[in-house]
């Protein structure tokens, strides 16, 4: 009886044994192939392309001088009207050129008891602002600006068309074309890397889309500009 039950217990343990050396075994492998299938390979997609800026903002600043304040904005009203004529004779429609208020600035009142002598005791800027989506007007028309310069007006600055911004707000338009062409660029860079390794190319494991940027294409084209992504992409790697 003590015989039949020592057996029953090597028996057992026996199997016990073998289970988990099969067990061990098939573990073994799993995490083999799970680490075989987990090889990947990180690329990086460009695209870049220069597209024409569609919107054009320019500030047209211009100031005047006087002891009377009277005189200053009637003088003021003056340039007003023919910076207005002018762009309206350059072909801007009303709705693109807005006509900031005066600035003011009594020069007496900010001289705190100082004895220094003052030449004006007023001074003010204003700006007339245009904001057209015909750049290529734009352009035209900052050349001939000058040309008022002769008839008294007092531009500030880089105004006579140093100062205008240039837009691309086309983004969205662009967006799905260029984020084709990153993810396609990405693709080929890990093809090629995966030839060169003896490796097949899998399935995309996980993909980002870097912000999209948008400059100029030099300091003396600024109504180019230059729009980029990069897509980084993580794919699976086979032998």
């Amino acid at each position: 009886m003590e015989n039949t039950r020592v057996t029953g217990s090597f028996i057992s343990g026996l199997f016990l044994f073998l289970g988990l050396v099969a067990l061990g075994y098939l573990l073994g492998s799993s995490l083999i192939k799970f680490k075989e299938y987990e090889r990947t390979v990180t690329v990086k997609g460009l695209s870049e392309r220069e597209f024409p800026a569609n919107v054009a903002v320019w500030p047209i600043r211009f100031n005047r001088a006087d002891n009377d304040l009277g005189t200053i904005y009637g003088l003021l009203d003056k340039d007003a009207g023919k910076i207005t004529a002018f762009l309206n004779k350059a072909g801007f429609a009303a709705d693109e050129v807005s006509v900031g208020p005066p600035a003011i600035t009594d020069k007496l009142a900010q001289q705190y008891g100082g004895s220094g002598r003052i030449e004006f005791r007023y001074t003010a800027d204003q700006t007339i602002t245009v904001y057209s989506p015909n750049v290529a007007n734009v352009r035209s028309a900052r050349k001939g600006l000058a040309n008022l310069g002769k008839s008294g007006i007092v531009f500030v600055g880089q105004d006579y068309g140093g100062g205008t911004e240039f837009l691309f707000t086309r983004l969205n338009d662009v967006k799905p074309e260029m984020v084709e062409e990153a993810t396609r660029n990405a693709r080929e860079v890990a093809e090629k890397f995966a030839r060169d390794s003896n490796s097949g190319l899998g399935k995309i494991k996980q993909a980002r889309q870097g912000r999209f940027s948008i400059s100029n294409r030099d300091n003396n084209t600024p109504h180019i500009k230059k729009v980029r992504v990069v897509s980084t992409v993580e794919y699976y790697l086979s032998d």
